[in-house]
């Protein structure tokens, strides 16, 4: 089976990590900072916070935001479920926003005639997660624009795009957001097996999602409510959780910044060539906005309107012949925890019909041109197919 995304492990990492297994720090050494300091310099920002996920990073944003009880956060619902459970987690409400019809992200068209509504029913949102979807940038400069209206933060969903751009700046640069977080699973685009991180250029946030990712436990005298006791003194000064990263997932994901630039130039080119093959079959391919430059964590196609095959037949044509094709996502709103708690199916048009419609084809930077062949190969088939006839 040709999966839809694929880690890859060099020597290089299994030195890496190694090294670290004959150190004295297995947990909390020296390589979970040295791994901030590589993100943060990449992104072009002041601070990075490296934790055990993404969902971890999204609650450590959310409580740093001060988000809770009777505040709204407001996400996109072609995503996966952490990009709205890190509101619930912190007793807030979640509410959606339709996606851009060519783009896949958040509108900000739909979220600025959300927001109108919203403000005359008293329920606008503390906090909007823009979800980067596939490693495009949303139109971040029009949502900063409205959060400057409507006075609400913005974190942003970058699990799928770290290594991308918008207006030729690093994404993760936060200049129109207050946090962007990265996920470091091992289909995404670097991994440290499971991980994940916040960045952010507010010293504030920084300190307190570091104070938070260890029990809220500090050992900063300037902190504490008293003196210390001596010199093995600490203080819990907030009720905070086991977020932490271990110095061998830091010590694999500095071995695997070192190729970060290399991998997305890869996944451009695996794009570039399905971009070509596919260009005339009844299919959507992924539009590209002229001033992102994604990391093509997924390459989406959409089955046209008038498509003769349906949906799930093409799905599962491609599944029997090996081709480990995906959906990213089914609609949060649809998630019997959200239906359940009184979400709307009838406001997301956009989402309706991306789901009806989206396949993610496999892409990774060890994807060999055989395998892609055989991607593209069996796509045609599965088409030509249904229109024409099997053939004898």
């Amino acid at each position: 089976m040709i999966p839809y995304g694929r880690q890859e492990i060099t020597q290089d990492d299994i030195n890496a990590v190694v090294d670290v297994l004959e150190s004295d720090f297995l947990t909390q050494g020296p390589m979970v900072p040295e791994f901030e300091k590589c993100i943060s310099n990449y992104c072009g920002a002041d601070y990075a916070v490296a934790v055990n996920s993404a969902t971890s990073a999204l609650h450590l944003a959310c409580l740093a935001l001060d988000l809770g009880v009777g505040d709204w956060l407001w996400t996109s619902p072609i995503t996966f479920v952490a990009s709205a459970n890190c509101g619930l987690y912190c007793g807030a409400r979640v509410d959606f926003v339709d996606i851009d019809p060519i783009t896949y992200n958040l509108s900000p068209h739909a979220l600025k005639k959300k927001l109108i509504q919203a403000e005359k029913k008293n329920r606008l949102p503390k906090v909007v997660i823009p979800v980067h979807l596939s490693g495009q940038s949303c139109e971040m400069e029009e949502i900063h624009k409205l959060s400057q209206q409507y006075g609400f933060k913005i974190i942003e969903d970058a699990s799928h795009a770290i290594g991308g751009k918008y207006q030729n700046q690093p994404i993760g640069s936060n200049k129109y957001s207050d946090i962007t977080i990265f996920s470091f699973h091992p289909v995404k685009i670097i991994t440290t097996g499971e991980g994940g991180a916040a960045v952010t250029n507010n010293r504030e946030l920084h300190n307190k999602m570091r104070l938070l990712r260890s029990h809220g436990i500090t050992r900063d005298h300037e902190l504490m409510t008293q003196a210390p006791d001596g010199p093995w003194y600490y203080q819990q000064i907030e009720l905070g959780y086991n977020y932490r990263m271990t110095d061998i997932q830091a010590a694999l994901g500095i071995s695997q910044m070192k190729r970060l630039d290399d991998y997305i130039n890869r996944r451009h080119e695996i794009a570039t060539k399905y971009n070509v093959l596919l260009d005339n079959l009844p299919i959507t391919l992924p539009f590209q906005n002229t001033n992102t430059y994604t990391s093509y964590h997924l390459y989406i196609i959409r089955l046209n309107d008038d498509s003769i095959i349906s949906h799930r037949d093409l799905f599962n044509k491609l599944q029997r012949h090996n081709v480990g094709v995906n959906l990213h996502y089914i609609p949060l709103y649809k998630q019997p925890h959200y239906k359940n708690n009184g979400i709307s199916q009838d406001k997301y048009p956009n989402s309706e019909g991306y789901y009806e419609q989206a396949i993610s084809l496999p892409i990774y930077p060890t994807l060999t041109t055989v395998e892609q062949d055989q991607v593209v190969n069996t796509l045609i088939e599965a088409i030509k197919e249904t229109k024409y006839g099997r053939k004898k």
